[in-house]
This record gives structure tokens, C-alpha cells and sequence, in this order.
């Protein structure tokens, strides 16, 4: 046995990881032929529109795509064909928590992994390299390789490696130009070591090889898990300060930026803010609370699912602030909620922190104005429908207004809420928003964005999450 040379790559899913990585990949490897598949036909034909209005909102993807897109870098919906021409598979698809069943609200739901799995099976007449590219629990490539072995065709063999992806989004780019590290798992056998080397090589075209880490196939996988629920620690912890800050009086900024001088600390993954969202963190750490309920460890189930309780307690607080500061009751005010997009430089919503917020101001019986520079309105309905399935969007509509900029958003608002850090909403013409304003008008910072003293001159009451409603 030897290494394959890769020349061909599948990619099974064409969203937030797969339609990135495999393009870069593409760019950097000229002499490969990456083609990303999906059976989502509207997706595939965003990604080859003529006038590049992609899918995905991403800095610097537009750049990639048009230099590799038409060369080396094709989108289809031919999954078969893709397949069968590739050596080397990504699955890439997505991997949600399971809504129902036994794990539901915890456990990932598997189910288009299988069917990728599957199709794989089916259609593949040759040997193939079959990479988990998805975030997966532990032992999930185990699962496929039974899938794969008691499905192939004679002398068709299939090795399964882990490759999870470390990106964060609205920085994606960047971090697959120049990833803190690659990490390979595979089995230690010599087959196994081998396919590890065919998916290094690729990596090597531009990543050193110091940052590509070999590892076991289970440590790969629980790797991705831990990486996310310990950053996603590191954020509810700061926030619980945030709120000890709130009633003592201390800034959430010092405090952060004097403990984040401690080098064993650091100053990342340390500022505070409405709560934490996206598609990895909450449903990485529910995996891992399920894992570690599987295994019978219920102290270290408690210990993870404390993260998230914090997260949402931390939303919860936020809206009651809002609420208590506008003389303890919204009902009948407008209030406008500027970002809806979980974090800046990002059309993605899953889990953002904009959906609880505007869902408790339903509750109150307030009006809603909505501004965000790249969601799209059709995913905002889609969400907030989502949130709350016992409403019509009719009745929702009659709450919630979507808004064309931060300054139609803002008008005849009694309160302005900050729940994304969109650099645009730190340059706003804040006076001309405080005079189309209600008086009192009222900010809420829940992302340490604005300046507050500047715009408490201007006239706004201004509201900053960690810190004191009194500026002492």
C-alpha cells in the first residue's frame, strides 16, 4: 500500500464548510479538480451565478470563487457522477440537533450523514478516501464504515478519516489561508496512515507542515467537540462576570483585559456580550452533555450543559434590562433591534442572540424594527416563525417590522438594542438617530460597541452590557 495522489475531490454539501474549504482548496491546489455537490438546486445555482451573489456571505469568498470557479472549481447537483470520478470524498453536510426521538434537544441528528454515507456506497465502483468534514460525535466514522463495508461493491475498498474544520465564521478565509493547525485523524493501521498521507498532501500545497497534526481517528473527533465547548466556556464565563459587574459597579472591559494579561489565560474568546451563537458552540456542547450522559457520567453532563445555561440565561437578563429601564414595561413602545446575523461579518443566524431578543419583546407586547446589513429578510420571518411555531407570520408581521437601515430602524424607537457588532452601527449618525428618536431614547449596547459617554452627550440614556446602569 502507498499514499493515493489525490487529484479528484468530492464534496458532499455545499454550505458554511463545505462551499469555503473546498473552494479554497481549489485555489491553492491548481492541479486538483474540486467539485461540490448538493441536491439543493437554488444553493447550486447561487454558487454559479454569473453576477457572484453566492450563497454564503463570507469576507474574501467572492475573491476565491472567481479565480477557481470555471478552472478547477465546479458546483453540481450531479452527486453521482461527482462521487464516482473522485478520490477523495468530503462530507460536509449538516448535522443538526435531533428535534425529536431519543436525544432529542441534544444528540446530533445523523440522519443526511447516513444518506451521504449511503450514496456513497451505491454509486462508488472504485476505492475511495472518505473524509468526515461535518461535526460529528465520537465514533461516528465507525458507524460509516460499517455503512460503506456492508454496502460495496467487490474489490471496492473505502478508508474514513476525520478532518473536522476550526472556523470561525466572518473570518473563514483567512483561517483556511493560514489555520492555527489541519487535524487528520485516521486508524492506525497502515491503511489508515496511508489515506491520512494522500488528505497531508493536499493540506501541504499550502499549510506548513508543523500545522498538520495527525492524530487518531476518535481524538479527531471528540478534538472538534472539545475545541468548541471550551471557547464557548470561556464566553459564559466572562458573561457571568458581566453580571457581577453590572451590580458592583466594576467594567466588564477592565476586568477582561486585566485577566486576560495573565499569559496562562490569555485575551481571547473574552469579551462579554448578549450571548454566544452560530451554528458549532450550543449544539457542540449538547453533543458533548449527551456523550457524557451515554457514558454514564452525569457530574460531567452537569458541568457542560451549565455552559449553555448560562448563554441563555444571559439573553434573558438582557431583554429584563431593556424591559426594567423603560419604566418596566415595553408593551406598545417600538423598540429597534440593530443585527440579527449571530455575529458581524456573517449572513448566518442560527442560534443569534437577535431571535431571543425579539421574541421576548413579542412576548411584551412591543413593536420590533429590524435592521441587518446581510440577513435577508425571507431568513428573518423564517426564524422568527421558527421561534415561535405558535404564531402565524401574519401575527408576527404585525409586531415586527424589517427595515432597509439602521436609521429607518431607529425612527420613533424608544430604544435602540445592539445585539450584532456590525462595524457600520459604531458609524452611524447617531444624532440624526437620536432626533428621530422618542424622548427619553434609550441604547442598549449588548456587543461593547458604541461609545457610550459619546453618545450619553449627545442625549441617549445609554444602557452597556458589564457595566453599571449608574456610570460611576
Amino acid at each position: 500500500m502507498a499514499p493515493v495522489k489525490v487529484t479528484k475531490i468530492c464534496c458532499i454539501g455545499a454550505g458554511y464548510v463545505g462551499g469555503p474549504t473546498c473552494a479554497v482548496i481549489a485555489l491553492k491546489c491548481p492541479h486538483i479538480t474540486v467539485t461540490i455537490v448538493d441536491l439543493n438546486q437554488a444553493r447550486v445555482d447561487a454558487w454559479n451565478s454569473p453576477d457572484f451573489a453566492l450563497p454564503i456571505y463570507e469576507p474574501g469568498l467572492e475573491e476565491v470563487v472567481r479565480k477557481a470557479r470555471g478552472r478547477n472549481l465546479f458546483f453540481s447537483t450531479n452527486v453521482d457522477k461527482a462521487i464516482e470520478e473522485a478520490d477523495l470524498i468530503f462530507v460536509s453536510v449538516n448535522t443538526p440537533t435531533k428535534k425529536s426521538g431519543v436525544g432529542a434537544g441534544f444528540a446530533a441528528d445523523l440522519n443526511y450523514v447516513e444518506l451521504a454515507t449511503r450514496r456513497i456506497a451505491t454509486v462508488a465502483t472504485s476505492s475511495k478516501i472518505v473524509v468526515e468534514k461535518s461535526t460529528v460525535p465520537c465514533r461516528t466514522a465507525e458507524s460509516m464504515r460499517t455503512i460503506l463495508e456492508a454496502n460495496s461493491k467487490p474489490n471496492c475498498r473505502f478508508d474514513i478519516l476525520s478532518n473536522p474544520e476550526f472556523l470561525a465564521e466572518g473570518t473563514a478565509i483567512s483561517d483556511l489561508f493560514s489555520p492555527d493547525r489541519v487535524l487528520i485523524g485516521s486508524l492506525q493501521s497502515q491503511e489508515g496512515i496511508d489515506a491520512c498521507e494522500s488528505l497531508k498532501q493536499v493540506y501541504s500545497n499550502w499549510v506548513p507542515q508543523e500545522r498538520i497534526l495527525t492524530v487518531g481517528l476518535w481524538s479527531s473527533e471528540l478534538s472538534k467537540l472539545a475545541a468548541n465547548a471550551m471557547l464557548a466556556q470561556r464566553i459564559s464565563s466572562i458573561n457571568a462576570l458581566s453580571a457581577i459587574c453590572e451590580a458592583t459597579g466594576a467594567n466588564i472591559d477592565e476586568v477582561s483585559h486585566a485577566i486576560g494579561y495573565d499569559s496562562r489565560i490569555g485575551p481571547k474568546f473574552l469579551k462579554a456580550s448578549v450571548g454566544f451563537g452560530g451554528s458549532c458552540f450550543q449544539k457542540d456542547i449538547l453533543n458533548l452533555v449527551y456523550l457524557s450522559e451515554s457514558l454514564h457520567l452525569p457530574e460531567v453532563a452537569a458541568y457542560w450543559r451549565q455552559v449553555v445555561e448560562m448563554n441563555e440565561y444571559q439573553k434573558r437578563r438582557f431583554s429584563k434590562r431593556v424591559v426594567d429601564t423603560l419604566f418596566n414595561t415595553i408593551t406598545g413602545k417600538r423598540i429597534a433591534v440593530l443585527g440579527f446575523a449571530f455575529k458581524a461579518d456573517t449572513g448566518d443566524t442560527r442560534e443569534s442572540a437577535a431571535i431571543t431578543l425579539i421574541k421576548d419583546f413579542q412576548s411584551e407586547k412591543a413593536l420590533v424594527n429590524v435592521y441587518d446589513p446581510q440577513v435577508s429578510a425571507d431568513q428573518i420571518w423564517l426564524d422568527l416563525q421558527e421561534a415561535s411555531p405558535l404564531s402565524s407570520l401574519e401575527n408576527i408581521q404585525k409586531q415586527v417590522h424589517i427595515c432597509g437601515s439602521a436609521l429607518e430602524a431607529c425612527k420613533n424607537a424608544e430604544a435602540v438594542v445592539i445585539a450584532t457588532e456590525w462595524k457600520e452601527f459604531n458609524n452611524i449618525d447617531w444624532e440624526a438617530v437620536y432626533a428621530g428618536m422618542n424622548k427619553p431614547a434609550f441604547v442598549f449596547d449588548g456587543r461593547l460597541l458604541v461609545d457610550a459617554e459619546k453618545l450619553r452627550k449627545i442625549g441617549f440614556t445609554v444602557t452597556t452590557i458589564g457595566r453599571p446602569s449608574s456610570v460611576l
